[in-house]
């Protein structure tokens, strides 16, 4: 599974490698209320492919017919073919139009990436970036339209500063769940939703014969060695459910030392102060086991798997944001 970015990213390199010039959006300001975020992409092709979204749908359809009937391109002619900045819901009337909700105005960065060596380079290594799970930012000279690429993570989607725009792209965020149950099962259709990539473990014999969401892989390999290899840097969460603690102990005590954003183990009060006692025996300082989020979720008074998953994946996504925070300002 990919991440909206990812996609947007990959489709790009695909149409670039086919010489074909690339149509790229990317929202830099919002007021009012607008259906996507600032650092929204969307991309197209001159034949009409496209990829991502900056609206509901009636902004892309708009631009494609401008596409279609050549005022784009003379729009864009007549700047030097430089990058271009477009207004949308400036008017009431423009509002109403391209049905924006009441208010809702966006300043859109449209570039024509052309399928230069040094384009298709950037590209690349955009998607090389993401795929290593490392934070990178494009960065375009509006002066000039040249693209370049820093690695740096900013608390912003968007800045411009210097007649130059540095937008920040982050790697996809990766959760590994243990135990093959109902929770894990409804956390994991959530996660998916979120963008999140997904890993249920379970080295239980038989465990995962019948447990299946579109989307997830699927191990039976020691939770320890999964934690390590995979889950182990602040893109990371690792959520232990199986309510066994040959399974979930010894994912804890690896996740525990080590930069994930989240770690967390699903109990009641007693199953938590009990787990906290026996960590110590597994060679965790007091230190790294004040990070284990235990009991997980908030607090919704549901003992019903469907709601105790919406609880977790509240708590996970406050922390998230939270946690990219921090790394934005290391």
């Amino acid at each position: 599974m990919l991440s909206s970015q990812q996609q947007i990213i990959g489709r790009i390199l695909h149409w670039l490698g086919t010489e074909q010039s690339v149509w790229l959006c990317t929202i830099l300001k919002t007021w009012g209320s607008s259906p996507r975020p600032v650092g929204a992409m969307m991309a197209c092709t001159s034949s009409g492919d496209l990829v991502g979204s900056i609206s509901g749908g009636c902004i892309e359809e708009d631009f494609l017919e401008q596409l279609q009937s050549k005022q784009l391109k003379q729009r864009f002619h007549n700047k030097g073919n430089l990058p271009l900045v477009m207004q949308y819901g400036v008017t009431v009337e423009e509002q109403a139009r391209l049905k924006l909700p009441c208010g809702g105005q966006l300043h859109v960065l449209l570039e024509l990436i052309e399928p230069t060596k040094m384009n298709k380079r950037m590209f690349v290594r955009l998607r090389n970036a993401l795929e290593r799970h490392t934070s990178i930012s494009r960065i375009v000279d509006l002066a000039s339209g040249m693209i370049s690429t820093a690695y740096e993570s900013r608390n912003e989607a968007v800045v411009i500063q210097d007649n130059r725009m540095s937008h920040s792209l982050s790697p996809m965020y990766r959760l590994l769940l243990l135990g093959a149950g109902d929770v894990a099962k409804y956390v994991a259709e959530i996660a998916v939703a979120l963008e999140y990539d997904v890993t249920l473990c379970d080295p239980r014999p038989n465990y995962l014969d019948n447990w299946e969401v579109e989307g997830v892989e699927k191990t039976s390999r020691l939770p320890d060695d999964v934690v390590r290899e995979r889950f182990s840097n602040p893109y990371s969460g690792v959520i232990a459910l199986a309510h066994d603690p040959r399974v979930d102990d010894m994912a804890l005590m690896e996740a525990l030392k080590t930069d994930a954003f989240y770690v967390g183990a699903m109990g009641s009060e007693r199953t938590s102060a009990a787990r906290r006692r026996r960590l110590p025996e597994l060679g965790l300082s007091s230190k790294e086991i004040e990070l284990l989020h235990a009991p997980i979720g908030f607090e919704i008074e549901s003992k019903t798997p469907a709601e105790i998953a919406i609880s977790i994946m509240a708590e996970i996504t406050a922390k998230k944001h939270r946690a990219r925070e921090t790394l934005c300002h290391i």
